[in-house]
């Protein structure tokens, strides 16, 4: 049996929930870094399942533009994040603050 399109949309619900939930309760910033792709992730979920549901592949054309400049957003970012704990020996996002001064 194949799982219907409600079935995608809920799993891509609860993935976003859960990187949701993590970007605003979690203190250092690469668990956050990986809560922001768990969402990018879930969004991208939806957009496949919706693709396939209406027998369009635009929805999936759209999901690799999105992952490319996704893998670039991810290195920029892991490379910040490296730069910040150099600087600071610390990924906590609390030390983050020390930058406004």
């Amino acid at each position: 049996m194949e799982p219907s399109l409600a079935t995608y949309l809920a799993l891509s619900g609860i993935l976003f929930t859960i990187g949701a939930v993590g970007v605003i309760f979690k203190r250092n910033a690469l668990g956050m870094f990986m809560c922001i792709e768990l969402m990018l992730n879930a969004v991208n979920l939806t957009f496949v399942a919706f693709s396939r549901y209406y027998a369009d592949v635009t929805g999936q054309l759209f999901v690799f533009m999105v992952m490319s400049v996704a893998a670039a957003e991810a290195a920029v970012g892991l490379g910040i994040i490296i730069a910040f704990f150099r600087n600071r020996l610390s990924i906590d996002t609390d030390d983050a603050s020390i930058l406004k001064n």
